[in-house]
């Protein structure tokens, strides 16, 4: 997006902020929440289908799952923002080698997934839909796929799972939200009404969507992996995850980026799966 678009957006909700507050944090919110990217290209449709796939109704809109069968542990894979499924493409073909039973689902407003907007509540919830119809003993998510599945398990009762990977995962929504207000300039009438918009919607603030604290109340044992050269999200947030989950073990990469796609990572991945 050219740096003056979001300028020029920021400048126009800052101005209706000023007649129709809570209109303005409605609008900041549901700009935040619409992914730009995550639309299924060919490459990404022609892998998929080499899964069977299923469609599973969640309130007004259906959330895709994918499934590679095997005989061995069930898996469930979330992806983060604004990606899909198909990001887990060279992790599934090793988990595949070792014989675990892979269901992938895309995000809302992502990939096959209906629904026009996202957030993490929402996603944790379809999170939840698939694992109390899979029941897997492993969860691994991605960045903000991370965020949700913490969040599912600290609102659900997710016996089966035994083992959570969480790679790249942010700690604070707030630290999200603030990049996102930078960006868009809003000023200090605008990030008032886009935090009483969040508290009457999702009846929490900002600074009260933590991963750490969601992470103190689970009892799977966990592996968490972060980059050092993470310019998307913190590699400081890798690390108040791990010091506030006391059934988890860290390990940190460097020259990976917030994707974390490499051999390294996955043999870590396996490593932790095997024990």
């Amino acid at each position: 997006m050219n740096s003056f678009i979001p300028k020029l957006i920021g400048a126009f909700i800052n101005f209706t902020g000023v007649f129709a507050p809570k209109y303005a944090g409605k609008l900041a919110i549901q700009l935040f929440s619409i992914p730009r990217k995550g639309a299924l290209k060919p490459n990404d449709i022609a892998y998929l289908n080499t899964a069977a796939q299923k469609k599973i109704s969640y309130k007004n809109f259906a959330i895709q799952t994918y499934q590679w069968k095997n005989s061995g542990d069930t898996v469930v894979l979330a992806h983060g923002w604004e990606s899909n499924s198909s990001r887990w493409k060279d992790l599934i073909q090793l988990l595949q080698e070792r014989h675990f039973n892979i269901i992938a689902l895309d995000a809302p407003a992502h990939g096959a997934t209906g629904n026009k907007q996202f957030n993490a509540v929402l996603y944790s919830e379809c999170i939840n839909v698939v694992v109390s119809r899979f029941q897997p003993k492993i969860l691994i998510g991605h960045s903000v796929g991370g965020m949700a599945s913490v969040f599912a398990m600290h609102n659900h009762n997710m016996e089966s799972i035994t083992k959570l990977i969480l790679l790249g995962a942010p700690d604070a929504f707030s630290t999200i939200l603030n990049s996102y207000e930078t960006v868009m300039r809003y000023n200090g009438r605008t990030k008032t009404a886009i935090r009483n918009y969040i508290l009457k919607t999702f009846n929490f603030l900002p600074e009260d969507f933590s991963t750490s604290k969601f992470t103190s109340t689970l009892n799977a044992k966990a592996l968490i992996i972060h980059d050092k050269k993470d310019r998307i999200i913190p590699f400081q947030d890798g690390v108040t995850i791990k010091n506030n989950y006391p059934k988890s073990q860290f390990i940190e990469t460097k020259g990976y980026g917030h994707g974390l796609k490499s051999t390294e990572v996955y043999n870590h991945i396996l490593s932790f799966l095997k024990a």
